[in-house]
C-alpha cells in the first residue's frame, strides 16, 4: 500500500467513525425526544420540528434506517482499519485493528455522541432531522424489507406487533410523565395529586366517590312546612333530597335559594309555601356511570345533583359536582361544612383512620398507595382482604401495612389503626 492511499484510509476510516457516532447520536435523540415538545416546537412553526415529528411517528423505520448505517459505516470503517493494520504490522494487524476500532467505535461512535445526544435531545433530534430524513428516504425501501422479514420472525415466535401497536394508552404515559415529573422535583405533590386525579375520571365510577345512603341528609316532605324550613336552614347543604310515604321514594330535590324565594314571596310565613312545587325533580343515575361521563352530564344539563341507583333501582346515595371536582383538587371546604375528624397522625407513626374514610382521600393526604380497586372504603378494604369481619383488636398485614381493629359497632369497623411496615422495621432497628 502507498503512503498516500494509507492516508487517505485513515482519513476514510475517520469519517466514517465520523458518520457512525451521527447515526448514533441521531438514533438516541430521536427515540427519547418529547413527542409533546417537539410538537409544541411545530405548533411555532419550526420546519426541523415538523420534520423531527414525521421522523418519530414512524419510529420503527427510524430506527431501521438509522441502524443499517450504523452498521454500514462501521464495518467498512473496520475492514479499511484491518487492511491499513496488515500493511503496517503484517499478520498481527488484524488483532491490533480489532483492538482499536472496538476502543475507537465504543468512545467516539457510540457513547460519546449517544451521551451527547440525551443531554438535550430535542435540541439534538432538532438539528440532525434533515440529515436524518434524506437518510431514511435513501434506506427506504431496504427497511421496508428488514421490517417485514423482523415481523415474520417475531410472529413465528408468537409476538404478533401491529402497525399501530402501542403498549401505553395516553393516560398512562401522561401519569408516568407527571409521577416522574415528581420523583425529580419539577412537580409538588398537590400538582401531582390534580393531575393524577383528572386522568383518574374515566376509571372511576360515581359509586366511588358518592354519599352513601347511610350518611344522606334527606327531609320528609309530608313534614309541615315549619319543620321543613327549619330542617333546610340548619343543613350545611344547598340541595336535600326529598322523599314520600316511604324514606325510598324520593319525588324531588329541594334548593335552599328556592326555598327563600318562595319564604319571601309568602312574607316569611311557612305555612304557605308548597315544598313539592318549589323543588325540582330527582335525576336518577346508574352507579356505574364513570365520574368523566358525569362530569359532563352535569355541565350538560346545568345542574349540580344527582342521585344514584343500583342495577335494581334502589338508591344507593348521591352524588354532586363537587364530589367530583375534590377529585381532582382535593377536599373543598367552605365555612358551612362540618369538620370531620377522619384521619388522625400518631405520635409513633401510625394513623388513626376511621372506616368510612375513601381509600383515595386516605392515599392522597398520607401519599400511600393502598389499592381500591375492590373497595372504596378502608373499612372495606379490611374486610375484602380479611375474608371476614374482624374483631376488635385484631391485627392484619397486607400492601406493606399493618391494620389494627381499633373498633366495630355490629358488622361495621369504625376505628383503625395503620403503621406503615417500614416504620415499623425502622422502630425495631432502632
Amino acid at each position: 500500500m502507498t503512503e498516500t492511499a494509507l492516508w487517505l484510509s485513515i482519513a476514510a476510516i475517520f469519517f466514517l467513525l465520523f458518520l457512525s457516532g451521527f447515526f448514533s447520536g441521531s438514533e438516541t435523540a430521536l427515540t427519547a425526544a418529547s413527542r409533546a415538545r417537539v410538537h409544541q416546537l411545530e405548533k411555532t412553526g419550526d420546519w426541523r420540528a415538523r420534520v423531527a415529528g414525521r421522523l418519530i411517528a414512524s419510529r420503527e423505520r427510524l430506527i431501521g434506517a438509522l441502524l443499517l448505517g450504523n452498521n454500514l459505516v462501521n464495518i467498512l470503517a473496520s475492514a479499511l482499519a484491518t487492511t491499513v493494520f496488515l500493511a503496517l504490522f503484517g499478520e498481527a494487524g488484524v488483532a491490533i485493528a480489532t483492538l482499536v476500532m472496538t476502543a475507537l467505535v465504543l468512545v467516539f461512535a457510540e457513547v460519546l455522541p449517544k451521551t451527547w445526544a440525551i443531554s438535550n435531545p430535542e435540541r439534538f433530534a432538532l438539528t440532525v432531522s434533515p440529515i436524518v430524513r434524506v437518510v431514511v428516504a435513501v434506506f427506504g425501501p431496504v427497511v421496508i424489507g428488514v421490517e417485514w422479514i423482523v415481523r415474520m420472525l417475531l410472529k413465528m415466535l408468537g409476538v404478533n406487533i401491529g402497525d399501530d401497536a402501542s403498549i401505553l394508552s395516553a393516560h398512562e404515559e401522561l401519569r408516568g410523565a407527571v409521577d416522574l415529573q415528581h420523583m425529580e422535583g419539577g412537580l409538588e405533590k398537590g400538582e401531582r395529586d390534580r393531575i393524577g386525579g383528572l386522568l383518574d375520571l374515566a376509571e372511576l365510577e360515581v359509586s366511588d366517590v358518592m354519599v352513601h345512603r347511610t350518611n344522606m341528609v334527606a327531609l320528609n316532605a309530608d313534614d309541615d312546612p315549619a319543620n321543613l324550613v327549619e330542617a333546610a336552614l340548619a343543613s350545611p347543604h344547598t340541595r336535600l333530597p326529598l322523599w314520600r310515604g316511604e324514606s325510598d321514594n324520593f319525588v324531588g330535590v329541594l334548593h335552599a335559594k328556592d326555598l327563600l324565594r318562595a319564604l319571601n314571596q309568602a312574607n316569611g310565613d311557612a305555612a304557605k309555601i308548597n315544598i313539592l312545587e318549589i323543588a325540582g325533580p330527582a335525576w336518577f343515575i346508574p352507579d356505574t356511570t364513570s365520574l368523566q361521563d358525569q362530569l359532563n352530564a352535569f355541565l350538560r344539563k346545568k345542574t349540580h345533583f344527582a342521585l344514584v341507583v343500583d342495577e335494581y333501582g334502589e338508591v344507593m346515595g348521591l352524588v354532586t359536582l363537587e364530589d367530583i371536582l375534590e377529585e381532582i383538587v382535593g377536599e373543598i371546604a367552605d365555612e358551612h361544612d362540618l369538620e370531620l375528624e377522619g384521619l388522625r397522625p400518631q405520635a409513633d407513626g401510625s394513623v388513626i383512620v376511621d372506616g368510612s374514610v375513601p381509600i383515595r382521600d386516605l392515599n392522597r393526604a398520607a401519599d400511600w398507595n393502598l389499592p381500591d380497586d375492590e373497595a372504596t372504603t378502608i373499612a372495606g378494604l379490611v374486610i375484602h382482604e380479611a375474608r371476614m369481619i374482624p374483631e376488635e383488636r385484631q391485627i392484619f398485614t397486607f400492601h406493606g401495612f399493618r391494620f389494627t381493629v381499633l373498633r366495630r359497632e355490629k358488622n361495621r369497623i369504625t376505628r383503625l389503626r395503620i403503621m406503615s411496615l417500614s416504620k415499623i422495621r425502622a422502630a425495631a432497628s432502632a
